[in-house]
């Protein structure tokens, strides 16, 4: 692959997916080193000049995310004083995004603090892969690519969905994502409506579509605890759908005890994909998607410094 020379990094948040996108592009990782000092500090080494080079980063902030976070923070502030040209951050999955707003007054919006801190130490540009809310990007003052894996995701499950499949959104806020997949898939929507039932809690009071004798695909942006689809299948099997269910989310979180939520009679498989990387083994349901293939993609395309809109469809 003939393009000009750039430096490709790697923290230590998923390194299998770093180096599945220099396969890709066929150009190595470059050599650095992440080392811990006995008090807990951490220490950042780039092995290579990036002196005037286009360098990119690819680090997810997924558990432990505090520390992965200032992991990057760290690589940033590494090639800026090494004279870098521009620095990019490829960060698969933006963790702290659900902190988009104060439901209290003596709260942080920690979303906004990521990005002012990215800002900080000399971030050129970011690159992320569904985010949890779009309006994050109007916290950060610098280029802002926000990718999605519902293509990824769609290419891998189309010809193993049975006919009639409805899309379920889980709430409200997927159903733009709901109907990006309805229409990659030629299939319908079905929303589920919820109650809040304190400030923790909330209830599925309805499902709105007719999902009647027909399978489901659940989709969602991230599965955290599984609580959330845990539900949705309850009030889709109330609602009569077929015990034939498909889940499939951009980022598999999956924390302890997500497994036994989502290990149910009627979940045939479990699509998620490599923005964190896998942790649960000889687990038959979960499928795991690589976006190394769409980050290589537009990692290529800015180095050309080409448009990447068409990734985006």
């Amino acid at each position: 692959m003939n393009l000009p020379n750039f430096a490709l990094f790697s923290g230590t948040a998923n390194p299998d997916l770093t180096g599945a996108i220099g396969h890709a592009l066929d150009r190595r990782v470059s050599p650095s080193r992440v080392e811990h000092f006995p008090d807990g500090e951490l220490s950042v080494h780039l092995d290579e000049p990036v002196r005037g080079q286009s360098v990119f980063i690819v680090q997810s902030l997924a558990p432990p995310v505090t520390e992965n976070l200032f992991q990057l923070l760290l690589f940033v502030d590494a090639c800026r004083r090494a004279a870098a040209g521009r620095v990019t951050a490829i960060v698969p999955y933006l963790g702290y995004s659900r902190a988009d707003r104060r439901h209290a007054r003596r709260e942080p919006i920690t979303a906004s603090m990521v990005a002012s801190l990215f800002q900080t130490v000399g971030l050129d540009h970011l690159v992320t892969l569904d985010m949890h809310t779009p309006q994050i990007e109007g916290f950060y003052h610098l280029p802002v690519d926000a990718l999605t894996a519902v293509p990824s995701l769609c290419n891998e499950i189309k010809d193993r969905l049975s006919p009639g499949t409805v899309v379920v959104s889980p709430d409200e806020g997927r159903v733009k994502m709901a109907g990006e997949f309805a229409g990659r898939l030629g299939a319908t929507v079905a929303v589920l409506q919820k109650q809040r039932e304190s400030g923790t809690e909330t209830k599925i009071i309805q499902v709105i579509g007719d999902v009647r004798d027909r399978p489901c695909l659940i989709i969602d942006d991230m599965i955290t605890t599984g609580g959330t689809i845990a539900n949705a299948i309850e009030a889709l099997l109330k609602a009569g759908a077929r015990p034939e269910i498909t889940v499939a989310a951009a980022h598999g979180v999956l924390t302890n005890g997500s497994r036994a939520r989502l290990c149910h009679p009627a979940v045939r498989e479990v699509l998620v994909t490599d923005t964190i990387a896998p942790t649960h083994s000889k687990w038959p349901q979960l499928r795991v998607v690589s976006i190394a293939p769409l980050l290589a993609a537009a990692i290529q395309r800015l180095v050309a410094r080409e448009s990447i809109a068409n990734l985006f469809q």
